[in-house]
């Protein structure tokens, strides 16, 4: 049970304060946020998979079928590295617990894609409610953009099948063609990045576990990093002015250079467009790749080391 124990240590050493609280407040994320929402990917894909393996060889201690399912291909040596034959009475208890936490992640992952898929399903039934009605004989489908008729400049993509663009009246009349094209590439720039998917798991992760600061973090950071990207996508095509200018237009009338915390990471995003930092030199951004889809292999060679060093 060593190898559950150091894996558990890896856990405590990721998901605690310190970590995420050093990256949430390092600069460079700013940056290139492409970059870290890779690296906050990796550091929770670190997290699931110790607690999985963890719980994979606490059951195989516990229970003899799983450990002659588990152990079933390899040699007795390989066996006997990982001495599962008396499990003590905490290792019950920490499987237990492991069991408990991957059923209540799985259920929490279930309930907010479902979620996701009633609130997608509500609007689209709005939408179809306030789409106009098309002539007789035109098809049913509208394309990937549909146009609404509303004073409210406003412009969203709705994920699902098939995904749709949705923009305004009031936002066409508002934005100026080459602004309008900004607001479009950042929404596809969500679209084409599955930032959706990428939210789903963040938010089912940090109301499962509001207490694990690496979730927390992850959910807060994800929520934010996905709009600087979409951000960058856009100035990268319409230019970095034309971007902010198209974002205060279409959200001057919510306070976009509010103090509100919720209307803060506006105002942040224009004074970003506008004082765009320096992108990350591509060697290090190689290099914290790199490093960061590493890390998830940390706990795969905690787990397999007693049983290579056997057969060596």
């Amino acid at each position: 049970m060593t190898v559950c124990l150091l894996l558990l240590s890896v856990v405590a050493l990721t998901a605690a304060v310190p970590a995420p609280r050093a990256l949430t407040r390092a600069a460079w994320p700013e940056r290139d946020p492409v970059v870290a929402l890779w690296v906050w990917q990796c550091l929770v894909a670190t997290v699931m998979l110790c607690c999985l393996t963890a719980l994979v060889l606490g059951a195989a201690a516990v229970f003899h079928t799983v450990r002659d399912r588990v152990f079933a291909p390899a040699p007795p040596a390989v066996t006997a590295a990982y001495d599962l034959s008396t499990a003590p009475v905490w290792a019950a208890v920490l499987t237990v617990l492991l069991a408990g936490g991957a059923a209540w992640t799985t259920a929490m992952l279930a309930r907010e894609l479902v979620e996701a898929r009633r609130s997608r399903g509500l609007a689209r039934a709005q939408l179809r409610e306030r789409a106009p009605e098309l002539p007789a004989g035109l098809p049913a489908a509208r394309g990937p953009m549909l146009v609404l008729e509303d004073e409210y400049p406003d412009a969203w993509w709705m994920p699902g099948h098939p995904p749709q663009l949705v923009v305004t009246t009031g936002a066409l009349h508002r934005l100026t063609d080459l602004q309008l094209d900004a607001v479009l590439t950042h929404e596809r720039g969500h679209a084409r990045a599955h930032h959706d998917w990428l939210l789903h798991l963040s938010t089912a992760l940090a109301t499962g576990f509001p207490r694990l600061p690496l979730f927390t973090h992850f959910c807060d950071q994800t929520h934010r990093l996905v709009e600087l990207a979409a951000d960058d996508t856009a100035s990268r095509r319409c230019g970095h002015l034309t971007t902010a200018l198209a974002l205060i237009e279409l959200n001057q009338h919510r306070g976009v250079l509010s103090c509100d915390s919720s209307r803060r990471l506006l105002g942040e995003r224009v004074d970003r467009l506008l004082e765009p930092p320096p992108r990350l030199l591509r060697r290090h951004r190689a290099l914290t790749t790199t490093v960061a889809a590493l890390v998830p292999l940390l706990p795969l060679l905690i787990t397999f080391a007693p049983g290579l060093s056997a057969l060596s």
